[in-house]
């Protein structure tokens, strides 16, 4: 948890080697393997007033990765992610998420006790991401994702930062402007490192309550202490 109380934005990264990101319709997510500059697939870490444990994922067009209890299809125990705000859901623990380390890669445990889970296989499970009861046998590495850190430069704004991403996605200016008013406020700075992404198989943990990132020469992205 450490690691997300001092980074302002990640990209999640399955066991299929997928993103995790935010469908341009506002209201689905899926995972894609043209992650690298696109910025759907950054979600910036909000922290829980009195709930030292859980995050919130926020996307760049100002919504939230939110566990709903809708199915994903009739007659499967996954449920759907959805991207959401707080005006249009009636209980608002939908939006946490509880980051579980697991080795060198992290679960998100949902507030019905659910992991976020990428699914693979023919469609409709090609590429769909859902909330699911810890699974068994040949799908337990499912619920499991790397995470990569993304610089946030402290001294720009997050609006040029976005804006002078790659264009596969558009954000609507207003949404640039609010998102930025958040995260360029002094309390949210942090420092952070690139993490080459398209290199990198997994992120290491090292355990510190002050770690920071450095890159090691084998590629990984490792935490070192002062």
């Amino acid at each position: 948890m450490e690691f997300f109380t001092k980074t302002k934005a990640i990209k999640l990264r399955s066991h299929l080697y997928k993103y995790l990101i935010a469908d341009f319709d506002q209201e689905t997510v899926r995972q894609t393997r043209h992650g690298i500059s696109r910025k759907a697939v950054i979600w910036f870490v909000e922290l829980v007033d009195g709930k030292s444990h859980v995050i919130r994922l926020r996307n760049c067009y100002g919504k939230y990765l939110a566990a709903s209890d809708l199915p994903f299809f009739l007659g499967v125990t996954g449920k759907k992610i959805l991207q959401t705000v707080p005006e249009d859901i009636t209980d608002i623990c939908k939006m946490e998420w509880e980051p579980v380390r697991d080795g060198s890669q992290v679960k998100f445990k949902s507030w019905c006790g659910n992991f976020l889970r990428a699914n693979g296989g023919a469609p409709p499970w090609r590429n769909a991401v859902t909330h699911d009861e810890p699974p068994t046998g040949s799908t337990q590495k499912w619920i499991f994702w790397d995470i990569e850190a993304v610089q946030v430069p402290e001294n720009d704004s997050l609006v040029d930062y976005l804006s002078s991403m790659s264009s596969f996605s558009t954000v609507p200016d207003d949404v640039l402007v609010a998102i930025s008013g958040d995260y360029n406020s002094p309390e949210r700075a942090s420092q952070l490192s690139i993490v080459p992404a398209a290199r990198i198989p997994r992120l290491t943990l090292a355990k510190s309550m002050f770690p920071r990132l450095f890159s090691s020469p084998n590629n990984k992205v490792c935490f070192s202490f002062p």
